[in-house]
């Protein structure tokens, strides 16, 4: 009996998850994305799908009404939305052309709807600031949330790590002796090992929230308060609504990683040790995150060129 398109998605996520060792929030983008695009075209077939099909679906995908916030009717979707989904479907196709399912894969015909990014995506100092402070205020009279959540922001604003990497740590992965952090690569969306050199803040907040916790007897660093395991990231989205509220900056936890990723280079100048830094297998990875150098932090780099010493 020949599978139908659903019975296919099927094995190209087992393979993903146990073969291929696919992150889950990757997976989770899979699923999300099939189940999107099989609710817009529900007749789709193996044997339909086409450009034609693919043009159909982004069509729809533009031209839908949804409700957002407040009964907010919305209409289109932003172009980085489109390459977001663009990706998730073309790693499908690619592997059914892989097993002969498909004769090729039909979004290679098509241009990559490559996105802009106009908007700032890194933290000023003042919007970290107001950050930290709401830390200060929202720990419910626990001094270990206190620590722990410094500890937790202290580390994606000085490691620059993902946040499934950061939920990932575990206590094996600090090397107080030679002063790393390790992220392993099972836990990393590039599925590459790296090191990345603690800062003395982080070191410090460390060592204050290990003393804190030493009750728990869970392998995993970032923990729960109210269970002894792993800090979940239904609580850490929790933790992010609080601080928003209470901070009044709206930020998401992966402007950490673009504030690392700018300040880094703003203080060492330095591509190729923020690519090491940031477990990237490519350097165009790394220069997505350099969309948004401030223009006035430039200045000084251009006042330094004078006709003297221009080659």
């Amino acid at each position: 009996m020949r599978k139908n398109l659903q019975q296919l998605f099927q094995e190209f996520l087992f393979e993903s998850e146990f073969v291929k060792k696919v992150r889950p929030a990757t997976m989770r983008g899979y699923s999300n994305t099939f189940h999107l695009f099989t609710k817009l075209l529900p007749e789709t077939t193996i044997d339909s799908l086409s450009v034609e099909t693919i043009i159909t679906f982004f069509r729809v995908l533009h031209e839908r009404k949804r409700i957002v916030g407040k009964g907010m009717i919305k209409i289109g979707i932003k172009k980085s939305t489109v390459a977001t989904y663009w990706g998730k479907l073309s790693a499908f196709f690619e592997w059914l052309v892989a097993k002969s399912y498909l004769s090729a894969n039909p979004l290679r015909s098509m241009q990559y709807p490559t996105p802009s990014y106009e908007e700032r995506k890194y933290l000023k100092k003042e919007d970290i600031e107001k950050i930290i402070s709401a830390i200060h205020i929202h720990h419910n009279n626990n001094v270990f949330i206190l620590k722990r959540n410094l500890l937790l922001f202290y580390i994606l604003l000085f490691c620059g790590l993902r946040k499934e990497e950061l939920l990932s740590l575990k206590i094996r992965d600090i090397d107080f002796e030679r002063k790393i952090l390790i992220v392993r690569g099972e836990t990393s969306k590039s599925q590459l090992t790296r090191e990345v050199p603690l800062h003395s803040s982080v070191l410090m907040y460390l060592k204050d929230y290990l003393q804190a916790r030493k009750k728990y007897t869970t392998p995993h660093l970032i923990t729960s308060s109210l269970r002894d395991e792993k800090f979940t990231e239904k609580g850490l989205k929790y933790l992010v609504q609080k601080l928003q509220n209470t901070s009044g900056i709206r930020f998401h936890l992966h402007q950490m990683r673009h504030t690392f990723a700018v300040n880094f280079l703003n203080s060492s100048n330095n591509i190729a040790k923020l690519k090491q830094l940031l477990g990237h297998r490519s350097l165009s990875m790394t220069l997505i995150y350099l969309r948004c150098l401030p223009t006035n932090e430039m200045k000084k780099d251009i006042e330094c060129m004078s006709i003297d010493k221009m080659i």
